[in-house]
C-alpha cells in the first residue's frame, strides 16, 4: 500500500522521501525515519542526526526511527524512540516511553558485522547473487506490518524483529 493509499485511508497527508540522510539534512523533519543501509558507519551517522533531532518543534516532531539491515540471510527490523515519547497510562499494560536506537543497543555486534562480514551492499546488482532473494523483501513485509499495528492499534508489544531465512525462524524485539 502506498503512500497516497494509506493517506486516504488514514485521512493523513504523509508522503515518503527517498533520498540520502545525514547529519546535514536538518530540514527534513518527519514524525517517523525507516532507513535500510547498506554500512554500519551510515547507520551510526543517521543515529547521531536523529539525536540531535529529538529536541525540534515543528508539526512533524520527529519521534520513531525503524531501521532495517541485513546480511545474505539474515536481517533485522528495530524501532526506536527519538527521544521520549509520552505514552497515554494504561491500566492493562506497562507503558514504555523510550526504545533505544539500534546503534546503542546492538552496537558492538554491529561493528563486529561490518569486520566480519564481506556481505554484499543492498544495493548492487551482484548483490542478487550472494543475497538470498526474499531477505529484503521479507523484512519489509515484517517491518510494515509492524508499523500498521502500531498505528492501527495505537501501540505494539513488539518492537521488531529478527530474522533468518536459512533456518526459517523470527525472534520478536520485545518492548
Amino acid at each position: 500500500m502506498g503512500p497516497t493509499r494509506c493517506n486516504r485511508f488514514f485521512g493523513t497527508g504523509w508522503k515518503a522521501i527517498n533520498r540520502k540522510f545525514d547529519s546535514q539534512s536538518g530540514n527534513a523533519n518527519a514524525a517517523i525515519y525507516i532507513s535500510c543501509v547498506d554500512t554500519v558507519a551510515a547507520r551510526f551517522e543517521i543515529a547521531e542526526a536523529l539525536s540531535g533531532a529529538s529536541g525540534i518543534h515543528h508539526a512533524n516532531i520527529p519521534r520513531y526511527w525503524m531501521d532495517f539491515g541485513n546480511g545474505k540471510d539474515t536481517g533485522q527490523v528495530v524501532l526506536s524512540t527519538i527521544g521520549k515519547v509520552k505514552q497515554p497510562k494504561s491500566d492493562m499494560y506497562e507503558v514504555v516511553g523510550s526504545l533505544p536506537f539500534v546503534t546503542e543497543e546492538f552496537g558492538e555486534l554491529l561493528r563486529q558485522s561490518e569486520t566480519d562480514s564481506d556481505a554484499p551492499s543492498c544495493s548492487l546488482a551482484e548483490a542478487l547473487e550472494k543475497q538470498d532473494l526474499f531477505i529484503n523483501s521479507t523484512l519489509a513485509h515484517m517491518g510494515c506490518s509492524l508499523l500498521w499495528k502500531m498505528l492501527r492499534n495505537g501501540m505494539t508489544t513488539q518492537r521488531g524483529a529478527l530474522l533468518n531465512l536459512e533456518r526459517f525462524t523470527a525472534q520478536p524485539l520485545n518492548v
